[in-house]
């Protein structure tokens, strides 16, 4: 019996770090989905375009932890390259905090 209370605790709060940590996931899937986009919109404009094009995607999409300013956008043998870096902090219980650095380019 205590076993099984020691398991079921561990599965709760597994489940609960969980349920705070995946959106942030899942927020860092729509900014790489909404990166390559942009990346293949932008092979003939400006950077500026680029960043454009991202905020409205952004504005679309519900993006709000990264911004058109915040992309470096390079060109690597003529593709256009937009990476990224931000990080992320969530609170799990009191005080106690987990920080997420996510990093990602459109050509990864």
């Amino acid at each position: 019996m205590v076993t099984f209370l020691v398991v079921a605790v561990l599965v709760v709060f597994g489940a609960i770090g969980g349920m705070k940590i995946g959106p942030a996931y899942l927020e860092y899937a729509k900014v790489k989905k909404a990166v390559a986009a942009v990346a293949l919109e932008g092979r003939t404009g400006t950077v500026a375009d680029v960043r454009k094009g991202f905020d409205r995607r952004a504005q679309i999409d519900d993006i709000d932890v990264i911004g058109g300013a915040d992309l470096e956008v390079s060109k690597e043998g003529g593709d256009v390259v937009v990476s990224f870096a931000y990080t992320k902090k969530i609170g799990l219980v009191g005080n106690v905090s987990l920080l997420i650095e996510f990093a990602g380019a459109s050509n990864q």
